[in-house]
């Protein structure tokens, strides 16, 4: 009777852990706001008159079932956004738990492309320190666009859920050259994002370039292909100074992909970690600009052909490597780190330049279009010493994920990564291929303690909120979920 109470168990055990089925949902929703709209992304106001592409929201939901009984679940949504502040995140949840009583919202995942041509997202009512003066009639408000977005994205998780039917998976990874790392150090161990590289000065350029390019892909039980994730180290920044509204490189991409695989197929585009990259070159810029004008291709379509012939390659090589009985395991866990630390020159400096962005703005109020996210970005370091003279060691909380899927991971974090900690988590990851996404939460820098010491804008401490300490604890502290998924 013992034996058999053990073999029971133990096939109980052995079924629910690895005999699990994969059930796949997939949904699309335009998120595109109504007009006139302003512009997250820039120091200066900008005001949207224009739709040059549509903003969407793509979900992919995975569910690993043991017959009637689900296992786990993962909700993936890829919006054009340039960051998921922590109001929508938590409104999202709330509302697909009054959507679906019972669901585990705490599995749901939001990042953003960080597309600087979409619509501010964040008011005096958000945790955000980067701040603008709006006007208060004539274009759509912070709230009222933020609770059209909360809405269609909790529809669309909804619908996805719904929806989900037994299907497959495969995975694969092929390159690209999308990013450029635009940190220019200079022969004074100077750094400066963007900075010049053709002057007697320029040195080199501060960190590794990721040129991989993850793709997951997704069937239904008809075996057609319904979704697929992309993951490219580079935020979508190729239009950023646009005065229109532009899900920039991931519009093309998408339209590319569905013109191959069918207009049908939900395409999740997911930012890896990438603070110090973007598709802007920084050297090489005439000879390059020679070829656009040659090709009649603009940047952004030629990027997007990049990422299209690195996806289509892995379809190819991977499409009959399908699994349908996948081990999907989720961890949650969210991690205190250690902000950075204020000094005391940050401190006298920051109130300094905040206190003139006020003068400014009191001599003349239109000058608010310009200087408010000044003045509040500045004022924000005021505050933070502040509170740092209070509590010496002030720790932030967030919310990191990581998901197993067969022999591969998918790992997230909420800040603009530098890359050298990606390349730490998929160096040193036990899984077979390691997908780092980024800005899945509220966005600010990381950077690593090479870019602290050459300063410039995204290593200053306006720009973090937590430092490279922060960022040894980050890579430690997912390494340790992932290996603890494969030491099961």
């Amino acid at each position: 009777m013992r034996r058999t109470l053990i073999f029971l168990f133990l096939l109980f055990f052995s079924t629910s852990m690895f005999a699990s089925d994969l059930y796949v949902g997939v949904s699309e929703v335009d998120i595109t706001p109504k007009l006139p709209v302003a512009l997250m992304g820039q120091f200066h106001l900008r005001i949207a008159e224009k739709i040059n592409t549509p903003l969407t929201a793509n979900v992919i939901i995975l569910e690993s079932r043991n017959g009637n009984i689900g296992l786990d679940t993962v909700v993936f949504v890829s919006c054009d956004l340039v960051y998921i502040p922590n109001q929508v995140w938590n409104q999202v949840r709330n509302l697909v738990s009054k959507g679906l009583p019972g669901f585990s919202t705490d599995k749901i995942i939001l990042s953003a492309t960080h597309t600087h041509t979409s619509p501010v997202l964040e008011d005096a009512s958000g945790e955000n320190s980067f701040h603008y003066k709006l006007p208060e009639k004539g274009l759509t408000q912070v709230g009222e666009y933020r609770e059209f977005l909360v809405d269609k994205i909790a529809k669309a998780i909804i619908s996805a859920w719904t929806s989900r039917e037994r299907g497959s998976m495969s995975w694969g990874l092929g390159r690209a050259a999308v990013p450029y790392n635009r940190r220019v150090v200079y022969k004074d161990s100077e750094a400066v994002m963007y900075g010049k590289a053709d002057i007697p000065k320029f040195n080199n350029i501060e960190g590794y370039e990721d040129h991989d390019v993850h793709s997951l892909f997704f069937w239904n039980k008809a075996d057609e292909l319904v979704g697929m994730a992309v993951e490219v180290a580079c935020p979508a920044q190729e239009v950023e100074g646009a005065l229109e509204i532009d899900a920039d490189l991931w519009h093309p991409v998408r339209e590319r992909l569905k013109g191959r695989f069918g207009k049908g197929v939900v395409v999740a585009g997911l930012c890896g970690a990438a603070g110090d990259q973007s598709p802007h070159p920084i050297y090489r810029k005439a000879a390059l600009d020679r070829m656009r004008i040659l090709s009649k291709i603009s940047r952004v379509e030629d990027i997007a052909g990049r990422i299209e012939d690195a996806v289509s390659w892995t379809y190819d090589v991977v499409k009959n490597d399908k699994h349908h009985d996948v081990v999907l395991e989720h961890k949650v866990r969210k991690i205190e780190l250690p902000m950075r630390k204020i000094t005391v020159d940050e401190y006298v400096e920051s109130m300094r330049i905040s206190n003139e962005a006020e003068e400014q703005i009191a001599r003349d109020p239109a000058m608010s279009d310009k200087v408010n996210t000044k003045m509040t970005w500045f004022g924000a370091i005021v505050k933070r010493y502040e509170v740092q003279k209070k509590n010496p060691n002030p720790q932030y909380d967030t919310e990191i994920h990581v998901i197993r899927m067969g022999d591969i991971v998918v790992c997230t974090n909420q800040f603009e990564l530098f890359t050298d900690y990606g390349i730490q988590m998929q160096s040193r990851s036990k899984a077979l291929q390691t997908i780092v996404v980024q800005l899945a939460g509220a966005g600010s820098y990381l950077p690593t303690e090479k870019a602290v010491r050459g300063g410039g804008y995204s290593a200053v401490c306006q720009s973090n909120l937590v430092g490279p300490e922060g960022g040894v604890i980050l890579v430690e502290e997912t390494l340790q979920l992932i290996d603890a998924l494969w030491d099961e």
